[in-house]
């Protein structure tokens, strides 16, 4: 989960998905946090479209500076943050090794793309696609 994690290196993010992480938790960057809060207000349906960018090192392409950020407290959203917890967390060592070096980086994500790509996902009667992907239809 922590290699496919690692596509925020590219895309985007809308201000209602990472709002509470900048006015409410403690473990971001304070100059990270000011840097986005111009364009994310704190009032809910003030600015909740506005885009910010996931890395916001090398938001262009795909590398491994996503993880740099995590270890400097830039995680955009609240789901990757908690991949880097710095106080030895039971994945700090993943995040430090991507961060690290590319190429272990890299071997991860495209092993991890082709096992998730060969799952075998529910269709018909057996599954649903979900209106909303945060609560079952």
């Amino acid at each position: 989960m922590v290699a496919l994690s690692g596509a925020h290196t590219i895309g985007q993010a809308q201000c209602q998905n990472f709002r509470d992480r900048l006015y409410n938790e403690t473990n971001i960057n304070s100059g990270f946090a000011t840097s986005l809060k111009a364009n994310c207000p704190q009032p809910t349906g003030s600015g909740d479209r506005n885009l910010a960018n996931l890395d916001v090192s090398t938001p262009y392409s795909f590398d491994n500076a996503y993880y740099s950020n995590l270890k400097s407290q830039k995680g955009l959203l609240h789901s990757d943050q908690v991949l880097f917890t710095g106080t030895g967390g039971g994945t700090d060592n993943t995040v430090n090794n991507f961060a690290s070096n590319p190429a272990a980086f890299s071997s991860a994500f495209a092993s991890a793309m082709v096992k998730m790509g060969n799952l075998s996902p529910l269709t018909g009667s057996q599954g649903q696609v979900r209106l909303s992907c945060s609560k079952v239809n």
